[in-house]
C-alpha cells in the first residue's frame, strides 16, 4: 500500500531539538517521528541521518530490530488481536479471522483507506479477559465473533 505524504521535514528537526542532537536518544526519536506520521518514512531517516550524523544503516537497523517500529504506512487505528495462550484457547484466531474478513485484509495490512491496520501479537497480558482485542490504546476483552463490527463501528465514523 501506497500513501502519499509529503515529509514535514521542520518535524523532524524538532524532534530532534526535543532530545539536543543526541545520538543516543536515536530510540526516542524515532518513537516520535512513528508517532508523528504513523510509521517510519525513508525520508525521516535521511534528514534524522543527516542531524545526528551517523548512518541511515544504523537507524534501519534500530528500526528493524524493534517489532513497535514500522517502515511501511499504518492506518489511523490499529487493531491488535492477542494469540497468546490463554487468548489462542478460547479463540482468538476465530476473533483474527473473523477481523481479517471484515477489513478485508490480512493481518499485518493495512486498509486502502488507511483507516485500519491488522496486527497479530504473542500476548497483551490481560488472560483474564482472554480472548482480547485491542484498538488503539482501548482493549475489548472476551471478543466474540458477534461484537467484532460493533467494535469496528465505533472507529469507521
Amino acid at each position: 500500500m501506497e500513501i502519499p505524504m509529503t515529509i514535514d521535514f521542520s518535524k523532524v528537526d524538532q524532534i530532534v531539538q526535543k532530545y539536543e542532537h543526541n545520538a543516543s536518544k536515536v530510540i526516542l526519536m524515532l518513537q516520535d517521528i512513528q508517532t508523528e506520521f504513523r510509521y517510519i518514512p525513508q525520508e525521516a531517516v535521511t534528514r534524522l541521518s543527516e542531524n545526528l550524523r551517523i548512518s541511515e544503516s544504523q537507524i534501519f537497523h534500530i528500526a528493524t530490530f524493534y517489532k513497535a517500529f514500522s517502515l511501511t504506512p499504518r492506518g489511523e487505528h490499529e487493531v491488535r488481536v492477542c494469540l497468546g495462550t490463554a487468548c489462542h484457547i478460547r479463540g482468538g484466531k476465530r476473533i483474527s479471522d473473523g477481523f481479517e474478513r471484515s477489513l478485508n485484509l490480512k493481518a499485518g495490512e493495512t486498509t486502502p483507506d488507511a483507516k485500519f491496520t491488522l496486527e497479530t501479537v504473542n500476548c497483551l497480558g490481560a488472560c483474564a479477559l482472554a480472548p482480547l482485542v485491542q484498538v488503539d490504546e482501548e482493549n475489548y476483552g472476551k471478543m466474540t465473533i458477534e461484537k467484532i463490527e460493533t467494535v469496528l463501528k465505533q472507529y469507521r465514523k
